[in-house]
């Protein structure tokens, strides 16, 4: 439950942010145009909360409907406006003035990115290093001959410092060009300071599509040291200790599965919690056979085992896979900026993609999936969850400014027309419009929650 209500706090957080920000930008510019603002509201459906503050007693409201939120405006087309307020209404005020205030809500949001982007870029943000691990055999990435531990430094023309980088790189290239013919070179150093150009083959995306993580469909995978299963330090009085266990045992087996590295036989012994265990161990010369019965442990909610025992070669070093990034002022705002942008493009294509059937719908995601990955961000730590609202952020910008009635980009559709006809789109059009952008609205919601569904089933 304590997991459950710790995810619902970090998807609230993220919701209540976007919400205000997106609401305040249309709020903000309604007023610098002169427009009086009758209500904000954070949520739809009854007040839970409400204040009226200001000069033109706007009201501040809390909806009991907390996923979204809207900003009421003196409009003649919703109530009567007194004469000497009527120069103060939004349907009055000229066609470019009711654009800015109705493309401030999205552009809020991408500025939000722009500014937590920055941020991150000149406080510095730890990253892993792009480290390559072995590849699964019969993948695009064995078929380049890609090694463990050799780290990336261009993906084709571009330099990459970090796995997110490598990873942003590999998924823009993997969307240009001919599905058939999607390659990029990626220029790799080994151990030896040796560079070497390995020729991956992207086709695998655009066939698989970008479900769960793309980079899987390649065989790429983050480098796994390949730490042996000897035995470092032994926990004084520990289960270890009591069945003979000494510093310099080799694990060669648990119950009769052979233990080549010291991950599997962590693994063996943590999803053994209160189990007898059979270990073969090589000492010297010597072959031995003992019993173990793992302690149980809790950790994050789940029963682990534990025998006390420790590696005595823990691989890299957290300075070896990790990188801090940090820029100047100029050089994080220009970074955050390009960030931005790119992720907004991107959002595009992918939605283009899927109405041409390139991409699968699966690929579309709901609350219960971002509420899962606003818990997973957070539990990672701050850099992360940050990076995480502002690729949500940028995402309910890019999606306000679509062309679908209802939507900002809607209306905003609505007042292109206006300017090229020279006169307001008709009511029975707008009306037609709305219908149909609620339509597609609440098959979109579908499409979301049944993936969400689907998932949680799934797994």
């Amino acid at each position: 439950m304590s997991n459950f209500l710790f995810y619902l706090a970090a998807f609230a957080l993220i919701l209540g942010v976007l919400i205000i920000v997106h609401e305040f930008g249309h709020y903000s510019v309604a007023r610098w145009c002169g427009v009086k603002v009758l209500r904000f509201s954070v949520g739809f459906g009854r007040p839970l909360f409400a204040l009226r503050l200001g000069r033109d007693g706007t009201e501040w409201a809390l909806g009991a409907f907390p996923l979204g939120g809207y900003v009421k405006m003196l409009d003649e087309r919703e109530g009567e406006v007194a004469a000497h307020e009527r120069h103060r209404a939004f349907n009055t005020q000229p066609v470019l003035k009711r654009m800015a205030i109705v493309a401030a809500g999205p552009g809020a949001n991408l500025l939000l990115a722009i500014l937590v982007y920055w941020l991150l870029f000149f406080s510095g943000m730890e990253e892993l290093r792009p480290i390559l691990g072995t590849p699964p055999a019969a993948t695009p990435a064995a078929a380049a001959g890609i090694h463990n531990g050799e780290v990336v430094r261009k993906v084709g023309a571009t330099a990459v410092a970090t796995w997110q980088d490598f990873r942003w790189e590999l998924l823009q290239q993997g969307m240009d060009g001919q599905a058939s013919d999607r390659q990029v070179t990626l220029e790799v150093m080994d151990g030896q300071q040796q560079i070497f150009m390995r020729r991956l083959d992207l086709s695998s995306l655009a066939e698989q599509g970008f479900e769960g993580d793309p980079l899987a469909h390649l065989g790429v995978i983050f480098f796994r040291p390949q730490i042996a299963a000897v035995l470092g330090t032994i926990a004084p009085g520990s289960v270890a200790e009591r069945a003979g266990l000494q510093s310099g045992d080799r694990i060669v087996a648990i119950d009769g599965d052979v233990i080549e590295l010291w991950p599997e036989a962590v693994q063996k012994i943590r999803s053994a919690a209160g189990r007898l265990l059979a270990l073969t161990i090589q000492r010297g010369e010597q072959r031995l056979y003992l019993e173990v019965i793992p302690e149980t442990h809790e950790e994050r909610g789940l029963r682990i085992g534990r025998i006390g025992v420790g590696v005595r070669d823990p691989g890299p070093s957290r300075e070896d896979v990790m990188v801090t990034v940090r820029y100047g002022v100029g050089v994080a705002l220009a970074k955050a900026v390009a960030e931005t942008w790119d992720k907004a493009s991107f959002s595009l294509v992918m939605m283009g993609k899927m109405l041409t059937g390139e991409v699968s719908w699966k690929n579309l995601s709901g609350p219960v999936t971002i509420a899962d990955y606003a818990g997973q961000s957070a539990r990672m730590g701050s850099d992360y969850y940050l990076k995480f609202l502002a690729l949500v952020s940028i995402s309910l910008g890019v999606l306000n400014l679509l062309p679908i009635p209802v939507l900002d980009g809607g209306h905003l559709m609505y007042y292109m027309i206006e300017i090229i006809k020279r006169g307001p789109v008709s009511e029975r059009v707008m009306e037609i419009g709305q219908q149909i952008g609620l339509a597609l609205l609440v098959l979109l919601m579908a499409f979301a929650f049944y993936n969400d569904i689907n998932r949680l089933i799934s797994g």
